[in-house]
């Protein structure tokens, strides 16, 4: 009898942890497809309904939400702590660091998508998933629906934010290779989430604080053709919060999230040192070619690598908040 109860729970012990491992095993642990189903079947329409609006008025809400989720995951995770508004308690949250300010945007898009939401399922979404999903239907939308996939959730919201971190951990376009990838490792991506994410630079607009100092004041491999436009665009001391104008990322499809980038990388007619920076390395600069020259290889993992970023140490279960108001924590 004895004997057999222990076989027993040798048997259970083991379903148990099979059990476990092969829920982790799931690609998207911690978070899941359909987090919502049962609690807010509506939160994923909301969303996209409100962001296709959006970009309806301005192409250029999509391409703010899909930075704003890189800039995000990056710093403490993706947790929203970028929507923070200064307190009294917390005066420099991470939108005031120089990363983010004055160049990341869409923060009022974030403030409507959640009224969306609450109006429907009052204090179930968090701002985490409502950033995640924005970023991913602004890509089909962007795409014309040549990136399309599903992103998975459950994502809680942080309670910290502070100016200092994304100093840590978001590097200028002033960056080597070398920062570049040291930077995604960090964070659990590769070289090859690198090439592909960095594609988003097809979308979008820059600063031209941006890239002044380091590829038209000094001697840099730029196109001549895009020097001379970049010029008569930028002033020569353009500063951030100063003199700085905004000029489109992408001149030739500068609404469309497509593969264009990757031409312009090999025709050297793109804005950053670090976009120019993938032709540095043999392996980076294959992916190059190939992101520009098969058609659809990048989409698809462009779509994979979002989802991989949107995983970036995410706050679950009991970790963290569900944030009434997305610029501020609670505090009851």
């Amino acid at each position: 009898m004895a004997a057999g109860a222990a076989k027993l729970n040798v048997l259970l012990a083991c379903a148990l942890l099979l059990l476990a491992v092969g829920c982790k095993a799931s690609p998207y642990w911690p978070l899941e497809i359909g987090f919502y189903h049962d609690k807010c079947p509506q939160a994923e329409s909301v969303v996209k309904g409100v962001m296709e609006y959006a970009i309806s008025k301005n192409p250029g809400n999509g391409a703010a939400m899909i930075r704003m989720l890189f800039h995000d995951c990056f710093v403490e995770g993706c947790d929203a702590s970028i929507f923070l508004d200064p307190t009294p308690f917390s005066p420099t949250p991470e939108k005031l660091s120089p990363p983010n300010d004055p160049s990341v945007r869409g923060f009022e898009l974030i403030d409507a998508i959640k009224e969306a939401v609450e109006a429907v399922c009052p204090g179930v979404v968090s701002c985490a998933d409502i950033l995640a999903f924005a970023a991913r239907d602004a890509s089909c939308i962007l795409s014309k629906g040549t990136v399309a996939f599903d992103m998975p959730s459950g994502r809680r919201d942080g309670t910290f934010s502070n100016a200092s971190e994304p100093l840590k951990f978001l590097v200028p376009p002033t960056s080597n290779l070398s920062d570049l990838l040291d930077s995604f490792v960090v964070k659990g991506l590769n070289a090859e989430d690198l090439v592909i994410l960095s594609g988003a630079h097809t979308i979008g607009r820059s600063h031209c604080s941006s890239f002044v100092s380091d590829r038209l004041n000094t001697p840099s491999d730029i196109n001549g053709g895009l020097a001379w436009f970049l010029r008569s665009q930028c002033p020569a001391d353009a500063t951030p919060g100063g003199n700085d104008p905004v000029v489109m990322q992408d001149m030739v499809t500068p609404n469309v999230l497509d593969r264009q980038y990757y031409t312009n990388v090999l025709s050297h007619t793109v804005l950053f040192t670090s976009d120019a920076a993938l032709l540095t390395s043999e392996e980076t600069a294959r992916m190059v070619e190939d992101n520009a020259n098969i058609p659809g290889w990048w989409e698809g993992r462009f779509a994979k690598s979002m989802v991989k970023m949107a995983g970036i140490e995410v706050k679950t279960g009991d970790q963290g908040q569900i944030r009434k108001n997305c610029r501020a924590i609670n505090y009851h």
